[in-house]
């Protein structure tokens, strides 16, 4: 599996799913969660900084917990996808 864009793509509502989906209890859930509500960024070019833009991903490069939530994430569609077959 190629992941290298994997920490780019995942949508918050699919994180929060693959939670509670593997029965990670509803408090940690939350706390997980609110760590990347309303967070900003900005993009940096040789002409400056763009505007300030929230980021819609859970998963940001470099957080500690990105590893985890993507295994979170793949291990849950990896059970949904065997269930359907």
């Amino acid at each position: 599996m190629h992941l290298e864009k994997a920490f780019d793509m995942v949508p918050r509502n699919v994180t929060k799913w693959a939670m509670h989906k593997l029965g990670v209890e509803e408090w940690l859930a939350l706390a997980v969660m609110s760590m990347y509500t309303g967070a900003k960024t900005v993009v940096r070019t040789v002409y400056g900084n763009s505007k300030c833009f929230e980021v819609k991903v859970v998963m940001h490069k470099g957080s500690a917990l990105s590893p985890l939530l993507i295994v979170i994430v793949t291990e849950a569609l990896s059970r949904e996808f065997r269930v359907a077959l």
